[in-house]
């Protein structure tokens, strides 16, 4: 008989139906219970899924016996505080991106998956794709790496309403919220996945009247490479995401949802001339979800006991809020729970 894992939801939002979807096609993953501060929308929620508990206390839902373990999709300043919650009660934790506010809270979620012995992951989906793994394999290909570049621009339907006046939650940083922790972590977390700490961090962006960053570029020093990000929510850009090498170069279609990985070999010289070389498809085709993954590698933990992931480690989590945290500081941009103790 198959082990399943009975899972409750924390935020009852279009991203949490994303990931419900590409859960269900693993049959380990159960979904029993769901919290909501309202109970009209807890009701609403768990009609929509068949979902038999339903919350209106978080600390009840954590300490109840109906789940093995919760996803957190609520608003980010929120994370630390109901991911430490639930593992206090031996709940295992899959919290959305980014992991917290910033590095001090992503610190005490890690303390606490190691004192009460659970699993703690962050839902970064694209590093657990077989395609990130097609990338992971074919990178020696590519010889000495020198650049990293990856871009994630995408206008925001919220910035037309932030443009009359109106802030919505995605330009708040009340919630910890901005371009950086909305889509910019999708150009970093690869990146620190890939080739680790960065040696310097050169950051420069546009920060918007609510105090958020609308857009930034940053540009990273490493030993005999150089890395440059661009992410934006005020402007779109076709640019795709590139590892040049000495020996070549791969590319990525979009770095937060990797469809094709492309290998081009250098144009070697021969008699005095260049000849060209043909790029190859190293793309996965898969019939599953793209959100199948998380969900499946945060299911194997579980089972093996084992309270991280090697790819989606607390040490890549940690270092990737580092790096944000110090691109928030270089662009001026703070949180009220940057004040809290």
């Amino acid at each position: 008989m198959t082990k399943k894992i009975r899972f409750g939801i924390v935020g009852t939002n279009f991203i949490t139906d994303w990931v419900i979807a590409g859960a269900k096609q693993d049959e380990r993953f159960e979904l029993t219970a769901v919290y909501s501060r309202t109970q009209e929308r807890a009701d609403e929620f768990a009609e929509k899924y068949q979902i038999p508990y339903r919350f209106t206390s978080l600390e009840e839902m954590a300490k109840s016996d109906v789940i093995d373990a919760v996803y957190i999709a609520s608003p980010n300043f929120m994370h630390a505080r109901q991911s430490i919650l639930c593992m206090e009660q031996g709940k295992h934790v899959l919290c959305e991106k980014p992991m917290a506010s910033n590095a001090k809270e992503v610190r005490k979620m890690i303390e606490a998956s190691r004192k009460y012995n659970v699993t703690l992951m962050e839902a970064m989906k694209p590093t657990l794709t077989p395609n990130f793994k097609a990338l992971q394999t074919a990178l020696p290909k590519v010889g000495v790496v020198r650049r990293y570049f990856s871009a994630y621009c995408q206008y925001s339907s919220r910035y037309d309403k932030f443009k009359e006046g109106i802030i919505l939650n995605a330009f708040n940083p009340e919630l910890s919220n901005g371009a950086m922790m909305d889509i910019g972590i999708y150009t970093i977390y690869p990146m620190v996945v890939l080739f680790g700490r960065p040696k310097k961090i050169t950051a420069s962006g546009i920060v918007l009247s609510s105090g958020v960053d609308g857009q930034g570029v940053v540009n990273f020093d490493y030993e005999g490479m150089n890395a440059t990000v661009l992410y934006s929510k005020i402007a779109n850009s076709a640019l795709s995401t590139e590892i040049e090498g000495e020996s070549g170069n791969l590319t990525l279609d979009k770095i937060n949802q990797i469809g094709h990985v492309v290998w081009q070999p250098r144009p070697m010289a021969a008699s005095g001339k260049s000849l060209p070389s043909e790029p190859v498809d190293l793309s996965q085709p898969t019939e599953k979800d793209e959100y199948y993954y998380e969900m499946a590698e945060f299911i194997d933990l579980i089972i093996a006991g084992k309270r991280e992931s090697n790819i989606n480690s607390h040490a890549n989590s940690l270092t990737t809020i580092e790096i944000i945290d110090e691109v928030r500081k270089q662009l001026g941009v703070v949180y009220p729970a940057d004040s809290e103790k």
